[in-house]
């Protein structure tokens, strides 16, 4: 069925966690809005993860204030299939206004008037502002040095779903953040001969001294740190709720049987070049650890908390092979390798964005979500405001910040209405006065006989 047109004061693009957050706050405001959905409500959760995955955090932590998991441990860590349902549940809680299947296709600003007009699957409406609640993981990227060979299976970790899916043979998993290790895992455990290409990585503890890294990083002030430190924009996360959540160890990868290579270089004729940097990047995850486990230890110390030692979690096992000798060439037919796994993250796509508030990467300008265009906003972006933007908490907190500037800016132009009509009421009234005058000078004279 065709959507008619309409008019809506504020239209929120996608309805996974940012746009149900949105919606939310709008909700509480009184704000007339709309959410447009082209597929479900949190699709991506559903349809572009893998079969076993679950939460990197725990059911306490990665929910929104108004609704808990009822049938999660609290420590524990929901499936994808929880999630979804859980962003459904907490819509169908306030009654979002939410239409699934609906395309936005193209977003201009309106000339000579207030507003957008916006291209959907189903019809033309037209928005006072528009919020892209659309999330980061938009378009899956495959570097371009990946090979164009017909022998091999590549795929992009959104596409992977369990190892059945890959034909028989060795795999290459691209990428060390918490999708890389957690397939690369997976795939080994289910018998594959697994090579890890691991790049710079932050790899924190999964739990220290009885409480989450998610805790540790709330009462450090972590989460609200505004802006990533110098130098670390390409450092992945490696942490994993898989099998009641575990603290990701590398070494413990390779024991496993895990061969580890450093960041891939390049292909050429069937043969695959690594980095010589695996030991270094090992390095830098054991000091982001190491420097997890200090900072906790001074927090307990200065609040007095009685928090049982954990003097193992500072024990470093010796590096493997692997690590020590990395390999820097393999042979992709010797090693066996028929598959590669490209978990190298994602970019965000706004082609159906046409609005002035993109640098000439492509990359939206905003601050914490307001964008230099004005009634355009960006909801569920990493760093949006601070370390926890692209959390399913944190986005709450960002969509909250959102919906009272939509707020405010609702007033200022409340304002001006009722002056601009204040203002035509006075004219009214003054020539309404000019004309009475003008009558009565004319009585003065006919009365005088002139």
């Amino acid at each position: 069925m065709t959507m008619p047109n309409k008019e809506i004061d504020t239209l929120i693009v996608g309805a996974g966690q940012a746009g149900v957050a949105m919606s939310e706050h709008l909700s509480n405001l009184d704000i007339p809005h709309l959410v447009l959905e082209r597929h479900r409500i949190a699709e991506r959760w559903r349809s572009e993860r893998w079969d076993s995955l679950v939460a990197n955090g725990p059911a306490w932590h990665d929910r929104f204030p108004g609704l808990e998991f009822d049938d999660v441990d609290p420590d524990g860590f929901p499936s994808k299939e929880r999630i979804a349902q859980y962003f459904e549940t907490y819509a169908r809680k306030f009654n979002a206004p939410v239409r699934t299947g609906v395309e936005v296709k193209k977003v201009e600003r309106n000339n000579g008037r207030p507003g957008f007009t916006i291209e959907t699957s189903e019809g033309v409406i037209e928005a006072n502002r528009v919020v892209a609640a659309t999330g980061p993981f938009q378009r899956p990227v495959i570097p371009p040095i990946a090979p164009d060979d017909s022998n091999l299976t590549q795929i992009h970790s959104s596409e992977y779903r369990n190892p059945d899916q890959l034909p028989e043979g060795a795999v290459l998993v691209v990428g060390a953040g918490s999708s890389g290790v957690q397939i690369a895992d997976e795939l080994q455990r289910s018998g594959r001969d697994v090579y890890l290409s691991v790049g710079p990585h932050h790899r924190p503890p999964r739990a220290y001294r009885g409480r989450d890294f998610c805790w540790w990083l709330g009462v450090l002030g972590q989460w609200d740190v505004e802006a990533m430190a110098p130098g670390t924009e390409h450092v992945t996360i490696a942490v994993s709720g898989a099998r009641g959540g575990h603290t990701v160890d590398f070494r413990r990868l390779a024991r496993q049987g895990v061969t580890l290579v450093g960041r891939t270089r390049h292909f050429d004729h069937g043969r695959v070049t690594f980095e010589s940097d695996l030991a270094e990047n090992i390095a830098l995850g054991d000091e982001n650890y190491l420097s997890l486990l200090d900072a906790a230890d001074d927090y307990i110390a200065s609040n007095g908390l009685d928090l049982p030692p954990e003097p193992d979690a500072r024990v470093i096992p010796s590096s493997p092979t692997c690590i020590t000798h990395p390999i820097l060439e393999l042979g992709l037919a010797e090693s066996g390798i028929s598959s590669i796994v490209w978990a190298t993250g994602f970019s965000v796509d706004y082609r159906w964005l046409n609005v002035d508030t993109f640098d000439d990467n492509g990359k939206p300008q905003h601050q914490r979500g307001v964008s230099r265009e004005p009634g355009i906003y960006f909801l569920g972006l990493p760093w949006l405001s601070r370390r926890g933007s692209s959390f399913i908490w944190g986005v709450w907190h960002d969509a909250k910040h959102i919906a009272d500037h939509i707020a405010t800016q609702r007033k200022y132009l409340a304002y001006q209405d009722a002056a601009q009509r204040h203002g035509e009421t006075s004219t009214q009234q003054h020539l309404n006065s000019d004309t009475g005058t003008h009558s009565q000078l004319q009585d003065i004279h006919m009365a005088r006989g002139n």
